[in-house]
């Protein structure tokens, strides 16, 4: 018997086992590609993460509201190289209503075609309302007929549960991805472990047939006008709408982690794995660092430990307020920073405000965002009367001799 067909016999016993013994398989972990540009940091990561990584979902088209199918063209040689496998991923916008037009079938089928012998199967990703999910059922039992042999795979929402056409949307698929990230209004928050553990429950009571979980690694800056209303939500790039008002939102590593740990340690019935979104990169302001998500995928994540600390400020007779994170994980920062007593004078920047209560002087934001792992941002200034700086200002002033790079805001 060779090496290779003795290892294939070796894993085939060892999953038997498991499932006479009651024992779940390890979850695998994908991960979704979704930028546009192939940069140097971006075919970086693919090369970083190989090891990994189960499959890449990678975006491939992107169909606007009024159905014009908009292509991209990933770096196949990159893909090749990593020794992965490819789910082709079509994102179709949630307001596109008619979307059984024979034209519009037929480009995607014909993408299916053009990819053949380069992927592993398709995935169609349509956040639509649950009132369309009837014509999205006609819509993919249309397409699946139009893709034989091809695996197929789509995205779900949380909010179809409460749909009795969730068995026919489903029925004509493979697959099934469930998101429970940035499903909910902006300002509920990104992510909430709590709540994703009882969407995933009960999405499993409801499936036939495999399912896959959609875990964050970014955060997004979501902006509003002057009547609460959502403009937009940027996770890629920056540039907010005149006159908007903003809040960065972040999947916060330690709360993701808790509920891969859950789902782990208590796997619900037909669960087959984890898919990120999105694959982080070195340029990607908004992701988690790479050491970061490796950390979380193997259940190794530890706590991040952000230090405040004080350093010479380029206008004399003032100190900058300077967030620190020395350790190798990233950490959400935090939304409050007292500010030593004697320092009458202070303001915050970056998105931190000054906040008096009472003798308690801090400085706050009602942002979450990441502090990755080795640098460090600069949230204010203060002025201290100099009899009462504390010998921990003066301390703190010595750490920062130490410069790290500073954290993009």
């Amino acid at each position: 018997m060779s090496r290779s067909l003795r290892s294939i016999v070796i894993v085939f016993i060892a999953a038997l086992l498991a499932a006479c013994h009651g024992v779940a398989p390890p979850l695998t972990q994908d991960a979704y590609i979704w930028q546009r540009q192939w940069t140097p940091a971006l075919r970086l990561a693919v090369t970083d993460s190989k090891d990994i990584v189960g499959r890449w979902r990678v975006l491939v088209a992107q169909a606007d509201g009024d159905g014009q199918l908009n292509i991209f063209a990933p770096d196949l040689g990159a893909l090749a190289a990593s020794g992965r496998p490819v789910v082709a991923v079509v994102r179709i916008d949630g307001r596109l209503a008619d979307m059984d037009r024979p034209a519009f079938v037929d480009r995607i089928a014909a993408l299916s075609r053009q990819w053949s012998g380069k992927i592993a199967g398709m995935e169609i990703d349509y956040d639509c309302a649950t009132a369309r999910l009837p014509a999205y059922a006609h819509f993919l039992s249309t397409l699946k007929s139009r893709l034989p042999g091809v695996h197929l795979s789509i995205t779900a929402l949380p909010t179809w549960l409460s749909s009795g056409e969730l068995d026919a949307v489903t029925a004509s698929v493979d697959e099934v991805v469930l998101q429970v990230h940035a499903v909910q209004s902006p300002k509920a928050g990104l992510f909430d472990p709590v709540l994703a553990r009882r969407w995933v429950d009960d999405f499993a009571s409801r499936m036939h047939k495999p399912f896959r979980v959609a875990l964050p690694t970014y955060g997004s800056r979501v902006s509003w006008d002057g009547e609460g209303r959502m403009l937009a939500v940027e996770s890629e790039k920056a540039g907010l709408a005149p006159g908007a008002s903003s809040a960065e939102l972040s999947a916060a590593p330690r709360d993701v982690a808790l509920l891969l740990g859950s789902l782990r340690d208590d796997p619900p019935r037909g669960l087959a794995g984890i898919v990120w979104f999105r694959l982080p990169t070195t340029d990607d302001r908004r992701a988690w660092s790479l050491s970061t998500w490796r950390a979380v995928m193997r259940g190794e994540y530890v706590e991040g430990r952000i230090a405040t600390v004080f350093s010479e400020s380029a206008t004399p007779g003032a100190m900058d307020v300077v967030l620190r994170n020395d350790g190798d994980i990233d950490a959400v920062a935090p939304a409050e920073v007292a500010l030593p007593d004697g320092c009458p004078l202070a303001d915050g920047i970056g998105g931190y405000a000054l906040r008096r209560d009472g003798h308690a002087v801090q400085l706050a934001t009602g942002d979450s965002r990441f502090l990755r792992a080795h640098t460090q941002r600069t949230i204010g200034w203060i002025r201290c009367a100099p009899p009462s700086v504390s010998s921990a200002v003066a301390n703190d002033r010595r750490d920062a001799s130490r410069p790290l790079p500073s954290s993009p805001s």
